[in-house]
């Protein structure tokens, strides 16, 4: 960690303060010293938990949820299943056990994983063997042809930029060096083209605000928008964020399941930052996608019919094993948990009705 600590201070030596998406960049995803290079960051073992490894009632109802969009959109064979980032592949190995349940989807299905982690490739090619998973750098990698997909907390890892209103016009802050050549944050110049990155709603806020903005993300939104429009399907986007757009920052660093200094140890601690779901709904429903939602992830795993699903998995649990069941539905649904703070958006191809838990 202190060797990328001292790339990223050489190339502010070169090249100026960097942007906090270049930062991120290189503190995630550096190819040695990247905290995606070195680490498994899930589980109780690792630096955070996600609602897949929480309960399996999660991915089992998302499995169902794409087999009832392949109906939809007219049971084609092959469909592509795609998942963006799936971690260990705890998601997914829940998501084909569901999809079991429906044989002609899951004969149909073609897995398609995209990872940048060679560490978590490994975990998922072992956990998903059956499913011949094939991995892929990029959305822009996928095969053409009708596409079901998922991203569950993938969105919020992305880099950002935060932006501060000045006195004329907005600035933005970026990673620079201190007089002792560590790692500082620092204000660059105000400029009015930073302003037109500002969400048009936000722009005329009070001086010292700070949006932040994720560039990659509406990227990500505009590609999938563009795909959707042109071959039928779905995409299913869950993450913790924010609708409407709004100021303040969100930006933070975990390591072990606590909070840690954003720019301490580079490499050594998770990134990221609440998702704005009205910028990506703005750029899919602009390159022509349907967008539905969001809606909070408790209403949307309840109208899948997450209680129903707990009931059927208790009624042959033991005691201890129906206590963690309910606890862990629990903490994904109830408002005070991740029920409200983290949400579903759906994407969908135009001429598709409204999916399933977004009605």
């Amino acid at each position: 960690m202190a060797d990328l600590a001292a790339a990223i201070a050489q190339r502010i030596g070169r090249e100026g303060p960097l942007s906090l998406a270049s930062f991120m960049a290189m503190a995630l995803h550096d190819p040695e010293g990247g905290y995606y290079a070195r680490h498994d960051p899930l589980g109780r073992a690792g630096d955070f938990i996600t609602a897949p490894e929480i309960s399996q009632i999660f991915g089992e109802l998302i499995g169902l949820w794409c087999a009832d969009m392949w109906r939809r959109i007219g049971q084609p064979d092959p469909v592509i299943v795609a998942e963006l980032g799936p971690g260990r592949g705890t998601l997914m190995a829940d998501f084909l056990r569901a999809a079991e349940t429906v044989p002609e989807f899951r004969r149909a299905l073609r897995l398609h994983l995209v990872e940048a982690s060679a560490r978590l490739r490994a975990e998922q090619q072992c956990r998903l063997a059956a499913a011949d998973p094939c991995f892929v750098a990029s959305l822009d990698a996928l095969p053409p042809g009708p596409l079901l997909l998922v991203a569950n907390e993938f969105l919020d890892a992305l880099p950002i930029r935060q932006l501060v209103r000045g006195p004329a016009d907005w600035r933005e802050r970026l990673v620079g060096l201190d007089a002792a050549g560590r790692l500082a944050f620092v204000d660059g110049p105000e400029s009015p083209v930073l302003s037109l990155l500002v969400p048009e709603s936000l722009r005329a806020a009070p001086t010292g605000a700070m949006v932040e903005i994720c560039p990659a993300a509406s990227a990500l939104a505009a590609t999938l928008g563009e795909r959707l429009a042109q071959y039928p399907g779905a995409a299913l986007l869950i993450d913790y964020g924010h609708f409407p757009s709004r100021t303040g920052a969100t930006l933070a660093a975990v390591r072990r399941h606590r909070p840690a200094a954003i720019l301490d140890g580079p490499g050594s601690a998770d990134l990221s930052a609440h998702v704005d779901f009205a910028a990506i709904a703005a750029a899919a429903g602009a390159a022509g996608t349907k967008v539905y939602g969001p809606v909070p992830q408790g209403r949307f795993l309840a109208a899948l019919g997450a209680e129903a699903r707990l009931a059927a998995l208790s009624a042959r649990a033991d005691p201890t094993m129906r206590a963690e069941l309910a606890g862990g539905l629990e903490r994904l649904i109830d408002p005070a948990q991740m029920g409200n703070l983290f949400k579903a958006l759906a994407l969908t191809s135009p001429a598709l009705p409204a999916p399933a838990g977004f009605t």
